[in-house]
């Protein structure tokens, strides 16, 4: 089969198996819902995307059952037209997350899981073993500043850097070699129903690790690992653990530490993004990294420093110099913890700055589940902007919106606008550092944010 038809072609994790396809000599084509910058990026590199729910937008040569196969997102309705059709017609249909445990399977896959952290640490550790001899295949969560990409190849590579999406189990698919573990506060109780099964689901995720692999979880989990017996199990932190920062330095906009692994020590990493998560995550990337034994220090050092994150975490869309300067940040927090952690991270970064937050919250169910958490984690702001609410792949719930968290927020200066009104509203507040958080599409309003301001000279 080289030919390859993707249902759901606009989501991140699906956009990384159409580049790997399309370098493997395939052609590929596919279906979303609406166009974004990642399908007009899929696009120019040679993906046949339509925007079309009918069959007359799939391609002719893409309806023989014996030369495609179809690939499919969880997040796809059962009544898509192309979906139904190539179900009820003997099409090979497979879910995107099995498709990469095929690819991965004969490989040494460090795969990375965790309600939240796995984007940037699996981004990291793909970013070190690339700048090093070893090389790795990574399939990442989010687009790579360094590369522009969330795909990296190095055919000759015995690595597969993945990032072990916990979302309708997909991670269940996995074979791992060195599984890691960042978090698993609970989310997806649409799935899971309970924080019980979710920890379970985690349980059964470190049972599949590969005979001679290596468990790796950060410190003071619920979670009650069963991994294989013979597979050590190490840990990390920021502070503590088998792997751990020291000699913690702050100042001139830079964070730097000594990395601590069994039996020795990596002496002044310099974080390229320089926030305080970001601390736990180094230190859960380079831990992966010297547990495939490839650890090469000066590399890893270097590639710390050069590491430029993925988009949509921490990134600056303004940055203006000096004391009083104004700051745009764009995160994709979208979990109460995450956020917690993003708006303490730029308090910290801007301590004596007032802090306005854009929140656009994702999903009715977890604006159900986690309303009084996302409000206590929005009440550290000086000012707080909430968005409607992000539907993503479902539909509304009675009773769940906005509001829920708006009425709990405790801030004094709060209010609740619709996305079309961001922009209007942004602009005509006196802010000094903006920080807009959640997995919607609200950080496709910065590019206009940033150029009106810059037109008016505000």
């Amino acid at each position: 089969m080289k030919k390859i038809y993707f249902v759901g072609a606009g989501g991140i994790g699906m956009a990384a198996l159409e580049r790997y396809y399309l370098s493997q000599g395939y052609k590929v084509a596919g279906y979303d819902r609406t166009p974004s910058p990642l399908t007009d990026a899929l696009i120019k590199e040679g993906v046949a995307i339509s925007f079309d729910d009918s069959m007359s937008a799939v391609p002719d040569d893409f309806r023989n059952p014996a030369e495609l196969e179809v690939v499919y997102t969880p997040a796809i309705p059962d009544d898509n037209v192309p979906l139904s059709f190539f179900r009820d017609n003997g099409f090979k249909l497979l879910k995107r997350a099995a498709v990469l445990g095929n690819i991965t399977r004969n490989s040494r896959g460090i795969c990375f899981a965790g309600t939240h952290g796995k984007t940037t640490t699996s981004s990291m550790a793909a970013h070190i073993l690339h700048c090093g001899s070893v090389g790795c295949n990574a399939f990442l969560g989010g687009i790579l500043r360094n590369y522009g990409s969330n795909l990296l190849l190095a055919p000759d590579s015995p690595y597969s850097v993945i990032e072990a999406d916990e979302y309708d189990r997909s991670f269940h698919q996995l074979s791992p070699y060195i599984a890691v573990v960042t978090a698993t506060d609970p989310d997806h109780l649409d799935i899971y129903g309970t924080e019980e099964a979710y920890l379970e689901s985690f349980a059964h995720f470190t049972e599949l690790i590969q005979p001679g692999g290596k468990l790796l979880i950060h410190t003071g989990l619920k979670l009650k690992p069963r991994p294989p017996k013979g597979i050590p199990v190490y840990t990390y932190s920021r502070l503590e653990g088998d792997f751990h920062a020291e000699n913690i330095r702050h100042g001139g906009g830079d964070i730097i530490f000594d990395f601590v692994y069994p039996g020795g020590a990596l002496r002044d990493i310099t974080l390229g993004v320089p926030v305080e998560i970001n601390i736990d995550n180094a230190v859960a990337a380079l831990a992966a990294v010297w547990l495939t034994g490839s650890f090469e220090p000066e590399t890893a050092r270097s590639a710390m420093a050069s590491f430029m994150g993925p988009e949509r975490r921490f990134e600056f869309h303004l940055k203006e110099p000096g004391a009083t300067g104004r700051a745009i940040i764009d995160d994709y927090a979208h979990h109460p913890d995450e956020l917690r952690q993003s708006i303490a991270s730029v308090k910290a970064l801007y301590p004596d700055r007032h802090l306005t937050v854009a929140f656009q919250p994702h999903l009715y169910s977890r604006t159900r589940d986690f309303a009084p958490q996302f409000a206590e984690a929005l009440s550290m702001a000086d000012s707080v902007i909430l968005i409607d609410i992000y539907p993503a792949r479902e539909l509304p719930i009675p009773g769940v919106t906005s509001k829920i968290i708006f009425d709990r927020i405790n801030c004094d200066d709060k209010i609740m606008i619709s996305k079309q009104d961001f922009v209007k509203t942004v602009k005509n507040r006196n802010f000094e550092i903006l920080l807009t958080a959640g997995a919607g599409d609200l950080n496709l309003y910065l590019p206009q944010l940033c150029n009106e301001l810059k037109q008016k000279g505000i």
